[in-house]
């Protein structure tokens, strides 16, 4: 036999199409030839597949001319996940397996000149493409990957540690030895995460973020060097619930992307804080290949970003969509990727440049327009998408000495849990992903608190967007007053929230 085919897959975002990997082997001058619109990583496993062969101590066809075509020829290919299938084709098109086993399987898998199998990146992204496919094949992937892969249930993931494993799967007859099933690791320890009762002071910011963590609201965080806004970030997390499965595996799915999934922190939330000097690449995602950015790799979890106005601002502006959509269409001339981005963003920023513009315990040194262009390198299209805007004073040195006060962390996670599970009883979403019909059904308001709100939307000259938020927000801190309507209090809390900074003026 001349021809082999074999099934592998190949990485679109977080989608995974399937790939038809043929294999033709026919006389003539010999040579090696690789079509179907391979990336340079692609076309360099000609060299890799002859030496582990050779090393392998199995036949490479020198004397004749070897085609292998990728299809469909219009999907870009990349990376080395296609050693493999080109391996196990070139043995098949030779008779050195049974070409009759390969329809039962998927593979894919990078090789080292000694036939040992490397792990390929969105292992988790295939084997979620092959469940919604309904494919009925097994995937054969390198150990590591298999771990990975065996996290989507209800497939069967092989796993093999070097070529020969797989070669002896598919000798014919009698020969064959079946490959290990994969075994998923799912490591629960519970996470540790720093307590919200250590941060001393800064009561409003507190009872911010447990709104914020209750309805999935982004917040941005305004005040002085040092007055606890990174202690906050870095606690919010534990206020909120574990990852559902499904939440988990597209958390997962997306890091596998670049090889960055720990399994020790399955079902946990991701937090990213990207430093102020990424670029809008970094953050959004992008180059050729499209790679996720920090919005993605944020998916289901948390991003922070401290010092927002030191960022470039079309890295800021390039988070508004995906702030309204909780996805990121990245497109270049030869392709286009689309990543998930349901993130929860969490900010900080000084309030001027010396950063001291409204401390009472040192002086500002900065002019009054220093001050507004620093604010004004936050666009309002930007500050508009945001649904909580708190300040953070300065912490007085007694408030700092005395013990912690206010509520743990645990408390705080146990009413943000309640308050959720009100929400996903209500309407089957959390508040932040409202629409505008939710917002009709869930946050409707009596007569007065009606007319307050136009009221304050008048003298406050907010947006449509703006107006839609602070419903959303006040729907939130009803909840976890355990009310079933929006009063008044619920607006008027949700109300200080909006106006923060000069540029929002």
């Amino acid at each position: 036999m001349s021809l082999a085919v074999l099934h592998s897959r190949a990485l679109n975002g977080l989608d995974a199409p399937e790939v038809t990997v043929e294999v033709h082997l026919a006389n003539g001058l010999p040579s090696f030839t690789l079509v179907g619109l391979a990336d340079t990583e692609v076309k360099e496993a000609r060299e890799r597949v002859r030496a582990a062969l050779l090393h392998s101590g199995l036949e490479f066809p020198h004397n004749r001319r070897i085609t292998v075509n990728l299809a469909p020829a219009d999907l870009p290919k990349e990376s080395g996940r296609f050693d493999l299938p080109i391996a196990l084709g070139i043995l098949a098109a030779s008779e050195q397996i049974d070409a009759q086993r390969l329809s039962r399987f998927e593979f894919a898998g990078e090789l080292s000149l000694a036939g040992e199998l490397r792990p390929v990146r969105g292992a988790l992204a295939m084997a979620l493409a092959m469940r919604r496919s309904g494919s009925a094949r097994a995937l054969v992937l390198p150990q590591a990957s298999a771990r990975e892969a065996a996290l989507v249930e209800g497939l069967k993931i092989q796993a093999a540690k070097h070529l020969l494993d797989v070669v002896q799967a598919l000798l014919p007859g009698d020969a064959a030895q079946g490959l290990p099933n994969a075994i998923a690791e799912r490591r629960t320890a519970a996470p540790s995460y720093p307590d919200l009762r250590e941060v001393k002071g800064q009561s409003g910011a507190k009872r911010a973020l447990e709104i914020a963590a209750a309805g999935g609201h982004s917040m941005l965080m305004v005040g002085p060097p040092g007055t606890g806004k990174s202690m906050l970030a870095q606690r919010f997390a534990g206020l909120l619930p574990p990852l559902t499965e499904t939440q988990a595996l597209e958390s997962a799915a997306v890091l596998s992307l670049t090889a960055s999934f720990d399994p020790s922190r399955w079902a946990q939330r991701v937090l990213r804080s990207p430093h102020h000097t990424a670029s809008s690449v970094a953050l959004v995602g992008g180059g050729s290949p499209p790679r996720p950015g920090e919005i993605s790799l944020a998916h289901e979890g948390i991003l922070f970003l401290d010092e927002l106005a030191e960022y470039p601002r079309a890295a800021l502006e390039a988070l508004r969509e995906p702030l309204e959509t909780g996805r990121i269409v990245i497109s270049r001339a030869a392709r286009q990727a689309e990543f998930p981005a349901r993130f929860q963003l969490i900010a900080a920023m000084n309030p001027c440049p010396c950063g001291h513009h409204g401390n009472p315990l040192r002086s500002c040194r900065c002019t009054p327009d220093g001050i507004f262009r620093y604010q004004g390198k936050i666009s309002g299209p930007l500050i508009d998408r945001i649904d909580l805007q708190v300040e953070v004073p300065a912490v007085a040195p007694e408030t700092l000495a005395a013990a912690p006060d206010g509520d743990t962390s645990a408390l705080v996670a146990a009413r943000v849990a309640k308050a959720q599970e009100r929400q996903r009883t209500r309407q089957g979403r959390l508040n932040a992903a409202l629409d505008g019909d939710g917002i009709d059904a869930h946050c409707a308001l009596d007569t007065a608190a009606s007319k307050f709100l136009q009221n304050a939307a008048t003298k406050l000259g907010w947006s449509a967007r703006s107006f839609h938020r602070v419903l959303r927000v006040a729907r939130s801190a009803a909840d976890l007053a355990g009310d079933a309507d929006v009063k008044i209090g619920h607006l008027a809390e949700a109300i200080q929230y909006r106006r923060v900074l000069t540029s929002a003026a």
